[in-house]
């Protein structure tokens, strides 16, 4: 439960810190003129907005409000997705195309998972989980439906007397 905790808070800062890295690396790696356009023009941008929304995107389904922890699958999609940007930031022209892309489909892919999870747990929004004073989670028992009115109902009218 730590990891996927850690995970949480790191979705905000990893807003400004990805696109920070690649500036750096552009600086350390001396990666040249149009890789400095690349970084300033599209890479900073994109890796700012992408993560943004991103997190708003983890931030809005109840199960992460709820338990303050991503889930295993946002772990694992985003250490990948982060992994991938952060080793752009190093510009090795051996194999930075390649890397590119991938990262590009990995965000891609990340967006359609975390669209799924969100749309997931909002169908399922009836469920509600309530948590004890020691935080453990737990769903209470449904709700007893009134039991239906019996069949046979008598009726009795009052007859009264005819006018005079």
């Amino acid at each position: 439960m730590w990891l996927r905790r850690a995970f949480f808070g790191w979705l905000t800062p990893a807003a400004f810190l990805l696109p920070l890295w690649l500036f750096v690396g552009w600086l350390l790696f001396n990666a040249g003129g149009w890789a400095f356009l690349w970084v300033l023009f599209l890479a900073i941008p994109s890796v700012f907005g992408g993560q943004l929304i991103l997190t708003l995107l983890v931030r809005a389904r109840p199960s992460v409000r709820s338990t303050r922890a991503v889930s295993w699958w946002d772990v694992l999609g985003f250490t990948i997705w982060h992994c991938l940007t952060i080793s752009l930031g190093f510009y090795n022209q051996a194999w930075w195309a390649p890397v590119f892309i991938l990262t590009m489909f990995v965000g891609v892919g990340m967006i359609w998972l975390e669209l799924w999870q969100l749309l997931r747990e909002v169908r399922s929004a009836g469920r509600v989980v309530l948590r004890t004073t020691e935080g453990v989670a737990y769903t209470p028992p449904p709700r007893q439906a009134p039991p239906p009115p019996p069949d046979d109902i008598i009726i009795i009218t009052e007859k009264t007397p005819p006018p005079e």
